[in-house]
């Protein structure tokens, strides 16, 4: 039986956008490697609009989240 220190851990990244806004409504959206809560009706879609942007950089380029430093996401 493998031990859990034999087992190769695999790493794992998540953006994480939480809107500080309201207009009352609850939204969440979730997608593959992010989480969007809350905010406004037009701070939740920005928020959606930067993380399909930075997606579809890393496609790109041929990466993964969970391979680029949080220096090289924001350039």
């Amino acid at each position: 039986m493998a031990s859990a220190k034999n087992k190769k851990s695999r790493r794992k990244a998540l953006l994480l956008g939480v809107g500080l806004d309201s207009d009352g409504h609850k939204r969440v959206t979730t997608g593959h490697n992010f989480a969007l809560v809350g905010g406004s009706q037009e701070t939740h879609e920005v928020m959606t609009e930067k993380v399909i942007k930075i997606n579809e950089k890393l496609t790109a380029k041929g990466k993964q989240l969970e391979n680029v430093s949080p220096r090289n996401l924001m350039t």
